[in-house]
C-alpha cells in the first residue's frame, strides 16, 4: 500500500508521497513514488503513483524514454501544449500498460495490475493544475470543490485535510497540514512508511520551489508527530464530559 497527497493552493501545489511497498509483513522495500521533469522557464510536471509496482514502474520508464527521445507524433511531458493534453497521454499510457500486463497473465492478471496516478504541474502562460488519473485512463481535475487528491491508503489522513485546508494558506501551513495527515496515516497503517518525499511547486517557478526527503530522524516531522498527539489529547480532555444521569 502507499499514500500520496496532492494539494493545490493559491501559491501553487504541494505534493507528498511515502516510499513503502510490501508483499506481506516480511517483504518490505523502499521505492520512490514521486517523479518530476522540468524545462526551466517553460514547464514543471510531477507525477505520484500508487498501485501495482510493475505497472507504475513501466509507465514511468516509458515516460522517461519519451523525454529522452521525443517523437513529434506523440504528446510527451516536454512537448504537450497543455497540461490537459499531457494528462490525456499519460492516461492512455496507463490504460495500455495495464491491458498489456493483464493479457500477458490471462485470468490470473485480472485486477492485479491496476494503478492510480496524480499529475501536477504548470506550463508557461497557464495556471498550475492538478489531476488524478484512474486505472481506466480517465481522469478528473482539482477544483474549488475538490482542491486536493489522495491515492493509496486515503481514509486515515483525509479528515485532517478536510478540516484544515484553506485555499489561501501559505506553503508552510500547507506542508504542515500534509505532514499531520501523513502522521495520522503512519500511526494507523503499517503499510505506509517513512521516508516521505515532499515537493512544493510555486506558481510560475517552473522548477522545485522546495524539495525534501523526510527520514526517520527528521526533527521537524518528529516534532509535528509529538505535538499533534499532545494537542489531540488536550482537545479531547477539554470537551464536556458525558453524563449518565438523566436530564
Amino acid at each position: 500500500m502507499t499514500y500520496c497527497v496532492g494539494m493545490i493552493v493559491d501559491k501553487g501545489i504541494v505534493l507528498m508521497s511515502d516510499t513503502r511497498t510490501n508483499s506481506g509483513v516480511d517483504n518490505i522495500s523502499v521505492f520512490r513514488k514521486m517523479f518530476h521533469w522540468q524545462v526551466p522557464g517553460e514547464r514543471m510536471i510531477s507525477i505520484m503513483t500508487a498501485g501495482n509496482l510493475a505497472t507504475t514502474q513501466a509507465v514511468i520508464s516509458q515516460l522517461e524514454e519519451r523525454t529522452k527521445q521525443p517523437d513529434e507524433r506523440e504528446t510527451t511531458l516536454l512537448n504537450g501544449p497543455t497540461m490537459f493534453s499531457v494528462v490525456s497521454e499519460i492516461g492512455k499510457l496507463l490504460r495500455a500498460t495495464i491491458d498489456k500486463q493483464q493479457k500477458a497473465n490471462g485470468d490470473r492478471g485480472k485486477g492485479k495490475f491496476t494503478a492510480t496516478i496524480i499529475v501536477a504541474g504548470q506550463i508557461a502562460g497557464m495556471e498550475p493544475r492538478l489531476f488524478m488519473i484512474y486505472p481506466e485512463g480517465n481522469f478528473i481535475e482539482a477544483s474549488s470543490d475538490t482542491p486536493f487528491f489522495q491515492i493509496g491508503e486515503t481514509k486515515y489522513g483525509r479528515p485532517i485535510l478536510i478540516r484544515g485546508y484553506d485555499r489561501d494558506m501559505s506553503f508552510e501551513d500547507a506542508v504542515k497540514l500534509v505532514m499531520v495527515s501523513f502522521d495520522s496515516t503512519l500511526k494507523a497503517n503499517l503499510s505506509v512508511g517513512l521516508p516521505l518525499d515532499l515537493l512544493v511547486i510555486g506558481k510560475d517557478d517552473f522548477g522545485p520551489t522546495h524539495e525534501h526527503r523526510v527520514t526517520v530522524d527528521d526533527p521537524y516531522f518528529a516534532t509535528i508527530s509529538s505535538n499533534w498527539g499532545d494537542a489531540l489529547r488536550s482537545a479531547f480532555h477539554s470537551l464536556p464530559d458525558y453524563s449518565f444521569e438523566s436530564k
